[in-house]
């Protein structure tokens, strides 16, 4: 390629043409990286470890690799015509196959309590707006920012106002030689407002001790006794030897 083609080959590049592609492309990019950042605002204001950065990143590389696909005829200059047109739906389908790997990243699971389903849940919102940025539908890519964003901040009041049964992890340990039975617990946490999650229990047993796990649901929000006051409750039970309770969140 002689010194003239290859210059007329890099101003294809630089085209009145592929400089208005690329403005809309900046335009898009930009809007995603705002509307992404603003859904993970709520997710780094409550200390999470994915947070602006992270939604603002996902947003705008799923509007990226979206709003490509509308202009196949400005690719490389605009100079080398495709066999056929790129399917959005394939990239997107990409997309969604990708961000499945990131949110299983942030779902923690110890023992009975599962945290990030919500990150994960949010981050999937968020590669979502960013295609529906790419196709050009801007206002219902600004829409689910809102909606992602008001879910998260004000979801967990909503839950609080409706009847629920918030539900605690119990691990108890026994001392070796000591019988508890079963129904002796559920009796006990039955007096105290909870109720034996049916099929949740476990134990292990070794020389040293023998351990139950399992979970309780609060019977009448308002009439359980609180986290502290059970495990003082608890505590007075016979051969015990430790306790540990946890919001049994999923």
């Amino acid at each position: 390629m002689d010194i003239g083609n290859l210059a007329r080959h890099l101003a294809a590049y630089w085209s009145m043409n592929e400089l208005a592609t690329n403005a809309v492309v900046f335009m898009n990019l930009l809007g995603a990286l705002l509307l992404g950042a603003l859904v993970g605002y709520e997710r780094a204001y409550h200390g999470r470890a994915a947070g602006m950065r992270t939604y603002g990143l996902v947003c705008m590389a799923s509007a990226g690799l979206t709003v490509v696909a509308g202009y196949p005829e400005m690719w490389f200059g605009g100079q080398h015509a495709l066999a056929a047109t790129p399917a959005p739906t394939r990239i997107m389908q990409g997309i969604v196959t990708g961000i499945g790997f990131l949110g299983a990243g942030v779902i923690v699971k110890e023992g009975l309590n599962i945290s990030g389903l919500t990150t994960a849940a949010s981050i999937w919102a968020a590669s979502c707006i960013g295609v529906l940025i790419g196709i050009g539908f801007y206002a219902a890519a600004i829409l689910l920012a809102g909606l992602s964003a008001g879910t998260m901040m004000w979801g967990s009041q909503v839950e609080n106002w409706l009847p629920a049964h918030p539900a605690l992890s119990v691990s108890l340990r026994i001392a070796p030689g000591v019988d508890i039975r079963l129904d002796e617990l559920t009796a006990l946490f039955a007096k105290v407002g909870y109720q034996v999650a049916p099929g949740s229990f476990s134990i292990a047993a070794s020389e040293h001790h023998t351990e139950f796990k399992f979970v309780v649901l609060v019977a009448v929000r308002g009439l359980a006794a609180p986290m502290d006051e059970l495990a003082c409750t608890l505590r007075t039970q016979r051969g015990l030897l430790g306790l540990t309770l946890a919001h049994a969140r999923n």
